[in-house]
């Protein structure tokens, strides 16, 4: 006979014992919704399991049944769409689901309570024999977030191995940077010269004197760019009308004002076409720029009469090529001469430039904040002007001031105008 205490309920059925509790839910038709488990050799044990079940019930940390034999496929559905973040991250995110974990969860028909502690090691594993180590780590980092949002519904507890270290210490391997001199930055400069005219040689001077990150000058149009920002600002935002007034004040041309450019936006694939998306972090940002840049811009407009600042060769928007391939590798390893319709006619050498020779086009952006702080410039503004949030009490209370600006503008003049003395010299 089975026996009933409180809301659990012990049965035999042939052989065994099965054990029912209410699931603390209730039926449409006001009857108690109860779960279920079979199974047990003895009454003991098949109550003792239902009396466990009502105080996870109680604690809110209970799986229904129902819930725990969700498929992982199903569950990765409603992960993503629930996304809510900016549409490259999406991508990124819905990009390793569709290509690595769906396949193999699916393949196995496993459910979301199926994936304990050793299932994740068995993936982690597998993707470290299909990808490169950066590339699995990415893939284990969304695969993370999918089961740390399946708790509490769906398992009890994430098995994503986050703080636990098991095995010898590994230090994880840095990238290896040289510094960068103004002297590389010039031959970069020089080289994309060759490769994509004035336009590139104002690119890489660009993003060596502001920290721009690529996207964000893959896509600033004139209106946002030194003469014509910020009289031609289109102002998208009406909400920002005091920092408008503010920036005419402060910026533009003129002997009391500074050259700058405003980082409003960048310009990246998404849904297989170019479009404008705001720049990555929400950091939008105005950066002033020494005079020598100004100057450089400006001639720079003044000699094409496309909306893009840094046009390409064939005049259309630098994302619209694989800057890497087409562009980058061959400014920083060199190129033998030649000749050709994507060359503008014959081109000559180009000469590697040795600290930059295999290295990312990213770390112009890093070297730009290596010359800030090797000048000794404040903490708030450098990370202002690089785009990064400030925590704690420094970025509640500070603010980039005129001051600030100037003596950026100034240490990065006196850059150029030294490299301009060391290349005269030598010259004579």
């Amino acid at each position: 006979m089975g026996q009933i205490h409180q809301h659990v309920h012990t049965e035999w059925r042939g052989g065994t014992c099965r054990v029912k509790w209410w699931s603390g839910e209730y039926l449409d038709n006001g009857r108690k919704r109860y779960e279920s488990k079979g199974g047990f050799t003895d009454e003991t044990s098949a109550y003792e399991h239902g009396q466990n079940k009502l105080y996870e019930i109680r604690h809110g940390t209970h799986v229904k049944n129902r819930d725990g034999a969700t498929l992982m496929t199903d569950w990765l559905d409603d992960w993503l769409a629930a996304m809510d973040h900016r549409p490259l991250t999406e991508r990124t995110y819905r990009s390793a689901i569709e290509t690595h974990i769906r396949p193999y969860f699916a393949k196995r028909n496993a459910s979301v309570a199926d994936i304990d502690v050793l299932a994740y090691r068995a993936f982690k594993k597998h993707l470290h024999t299909k990808l490169k180590p950066t590339s699995a780590g990415n893939v284990m980092m969304v695969f993370g977030m999918v089961l740390d949002d399946a708790v509490p519904r769906l398992i009890k507890v994430s098995p994503v191995e986050r703080t636990r270290r098991r095995g010898k210490f590994v230090k994880k391997a840095k990238e290896r940077k040289r510094d960068m001199t103004p002297e590389a930055v010039e031959q970069l400069a020089r080289n994309a010269r060759t490769i994509f005219g004035e336009s590139g040689y104002a690119f890489i001077w660009t993003m060596a004197m502001t920290g721009m990150r690529p996207g964000e000058l893959f896509g600033l149009t004139r209106q946002y760019s030194f003469p014509l920002w910020p009289t031609a600002d289109p102002r998208p935002d009406p909400e920002e009308y005091e920092r408008h007034e503010e920036d005419l004040e402060r910026y533009g041309v003129g002997p009391d004002l500074m050259p700058a450019l405003r980082v409003e936006r960048q310009i990246q694939y998404v849904d297989s076409r170019l479009q404008f998306l705001p720049p990555k972090y929400d950091s939008h940002r105005t950066l002033v720029i020494p005079p020598f840049l100004a100057e450089l811009l400006q001639g720079l407009l003044a000699s094409h009469d496309r909306d893009w600042v840094f046009p390409a060769i064939m005049g259309g928007s630098l994302a619209a090529v694989n800057f890497d391939y087409t562009y980058w590798r061959q400014i920083a390893d060199g190129a033998a001469e030649r000749s050709g319709p994507l060359t503008r006619g014959a081109r000559p050498e180009i000469h590697e430039v040795p600290s930059f020779k295999g290295k990312r086009l990213y770390l112009l952006r890093h070297g730009h904040k290596a010359w800030l702080d090797e000048d000794g410039h404040s903490k708030f503004a450098v990370e202002s002007r690089m785009g990064h949030e400030v925590p704690g009490v420094e970025g509640v209370y500070s603010s980039v001031t005129v001051p600030m600006e100037r003596a950026i503008m100034k240490t990065l003049q006196e850059r150029w105008e030294g490299l301009q003395e060391r290349l005269t010299s030598k010259e004579t």
